[in-house]
């Protein structure tokens, strides 16, 4: 299904804001509250995610709660922009790295990693990061608290 053959309607509206509000709500607590059956709600989510709408589903974990106290984000400065696909490799195998963006501006790259704490940030920074082949030079961003998590409003 094409983006613009996509209608959204109220009932569907309301699917979506159920669910990402908690992807565990139960199907048949949302077709009560809309008045449809839980087979015509599995049906329109089959449509929302045909179309492309729904990307999927994840579980969000705590990373405090596993020790990953900070948050960081880094830009990095690369040396040629033919090394982007190698840095983008080489960045996929450290596990700390859960976010990259290939960006305009100042950075080629910009990525969020989770740390323990400070100075294993900066380890990961000084032996991992900065010794890519092409990572000429970076800077880093310490997250000191997130007010704002959410999705697009529909």
């Amino acid at each position: 299904m094409k983006q613009k053959d996509l209608h959204i309607d109220g009932i569907d509206k309301i699917i979506l804001k159920q669910l990402i509000n908690d992807a565990r709500t139960p199907i048949l607590s949302i077709a009560r509250e809309v008045g449809i059956s839980g087979a015509a709600i599995h049906q329109r989510l089959r449509k929302l995610e045909a179309s492309g709408l729904i990307a999927g589903s994840n579980l969000v974990m705590n990373p405090k709660v596993l020790g990953y106290k900070t948050l960081a984000f880094v830009g990095i400065f690369l040396d040629a922009a033919s090394k982007y696909s190698a840095a983008i490799k080489r960045l996929k195998e450290i596990p700390e790295v859960v976010e990259s963006h290939y960006t305009t501006g100042n950075y080629a790259i910009f990525i969020k990693i989770l740390c323990r704490d400070n100075e294993h940030l900066m380890n990961l920074l000084n032996k991992e990061i900065q010794s890519i082949k092409g990572v000429a030079r970076t800077e880093t961003f310490i997250s000191l608290d997130q007010q704002i998590n959410r999705q697009i409003n529909l």
